[in-house]
């Protein structure tokens, strides 16, 4: 009884601390949009990023952690549809963005002799395109939860599960060859660029490392040079991405199976 305490509150925590901070970060971007005489790129990729993560915090969280507390089911079968389906367009949205800020931050950093100084953007405004097809085209992927979500309050074989409020039916074959491929290809394409993304910015981090060498003198031969402490973070941060990512599909998969064998 203790345990499941701890763990309601462990989850209604980290649910307030990652939508408090989101919002902080989404503001205080804002404001160094608005205040700032340059409008960055990275800035409006940062802004959209908390947001979605905002969407998918408070879509993902709220109704388990409600659920989790014993309360009255308050989702009907129009409710699990919206929530169920907004939480699997900010997910794709998530990852999406994700990408893209890495893509962008590589071609960043890259030397203007670089052909991939080309794709530089040269006004923020040039990435809006991009947040109109991560919409559009994620919104289109997950129309087939339309269909295959209901509320446990329509089948009275669930109607005691206080854990979920909402569960999934099996889709058609034809449903899953239509939209199984095209989230495929979307996880692939996000993660392949993000990956490749976070290694251009790791090789050229070491090669600027190998081209400041000489300039070190005995003292700092000691100590971990920036360039390397930052690839060290993309890194870092490419593999906890990667991590926490896939613990989240393979969750949520084998959640949806548990439901449908139920």
């Amino acid at each position: 009884m203790v345990l499941k305490f701890i763990e309601k509150m462990v989850i209604l925590f980290m649910i307030l601390v990652g939508t408090l901070g989101n919002m902080s970060i989404s503001v205080n971007y804002m404001f160094s949009w608005w205040g700032g005489p340059q409008k960055k790129p990275i800035h409006l990729i940062l802004i959209h990023l908390a947001f979605t993560n905002i969407i998918l915090l408070l879509v993902k969280g709220l109704p388990k952690t409600i659920a989790a507390f014993g309360l009255r089911n308050f989702l009907d079968d129009i409710g699990c549809k919206v929530i169920v389906y907004l939480e699997r367009v900010a997910c794709g949205l998530s990852l999406c963005t994700s990408s893209l800020l890495t893509v962008v931050q590589a071609i960043i950093i890259s030397p203007r002799a670089s052909g991939w100084s080309r794709l530089r953007p040269k006004s923020a405004w040039h990435i809006l395109p991009f947040f109109s097809f991560f919409w559009i085209f994620n919104a289109l992927i997950s129309m087939n939860l339309i269909h295959s979500i209901k509320s446990i309050s329509l089948n009275t074989l669930l109607v005691k599960n206080r854990e979920n409020y909402c569960y999934f039916i099996l889709p058609s074959q034809k449903t899953k060859c239509i939209f199984l491929p095209l989230m495929v290809l979307r996880d692939a394409v996000c993660q392949g660029a993000m990956g490749g993304a976070s290694g251009y910015m790791v090789f050229l981090l070491h090669k600027h490392h190998q081209h400041v060498l000489y300039l070190q003198n005995s003292k700092l031969l000691y100590s971990t040079p920036p360039e390397l402490r930052a690839a060290q973070s993309v890194l870092l941060l490419m593999l906890c991405f990667a991590f926490f990512y896939w613990t989240d599909c393979v969750y949520s998969f084998l959640s949806s199976k548990t439901d449908l064998e139920t």
